[in-house]
């Protein structure tokens, strides 16, 4: 194995380990997050967002690496998130907390991957219909938030980081 790949288990299982610790692998959590009625999953991702904006804007600054956004693609953001949706309401996982279920020894969780295997190899087999129907849709091209509105990205992020501290104090006052 070489750097990346080790770094690449190393980051896994670290980040498998908090999801564990976040207690966001349970099923009544991940229900919970669906009924809007215990933001744990939504605190846990927005606790990892916040960090990670920030550590990928300062490395990219710093030029250790490039940004490199995908296409903002109308028909493949609801097409995509529709199957996520779906795949998460009905198996009670999403792709990161099946994988986590599946280490904590809950081997039901194996049907969710097998699902997202499957769905992978049904979308490759099918994407060239996709490219020409769905994903045709509409095509915004790169964007990002700062570039569509004109401000820096140093603008949007404490705004960003504002607005998820007061989603916090809101679901801590509402006990959810």
């Amino acid at each position: 194995m070489n750097t990346d790949q080790w770094l690449g288990l190393i980051t896994g299982v670290a980040f498998g380990f908090l999801l564990q610790k976040g207690r966001v692998l349970r099923f009544d959590k991940q229900v919970g997050a669906m009924m809007l009625n215990d933001m744990t999953i939504l605190k846990f991702m927005l606790s990892a967002i916040l960090v990670g904006m920030v550590g990928i804007l300062l490395l990219s600054n710093a030029g250790i690496i490039k940004l490199s956004h995908k296409p903002m693609n109308l028909g493949a953001v609801l097409l995509g998130g529709s199957l996520f949706g779906a795949g998460w309401a009905i198996m009670g996982f999403c792709p990161g907390t099946s994988i986590g279920a599946i280490g904590e020894g809950r081997w039901h969780a194996i049907f969710a991957v097998i699902g997202m295997v499957a769905g992978a190899a049904v979308y490759a087999e099918l994407y060239p219909f996709f490219n020409s129907t769905i994903l045709a849709w509409k095509d915004f091209g790169k964007i990002a938030l700062p570039e569509t509105i004109g401000v820096s990205q140093w603008i949007i992020v404490p705004i960003f980081w504002v607005v998820a501290i007061a989603m916090f104090i809101l679901f801590e006052k509402k006990k959810i």
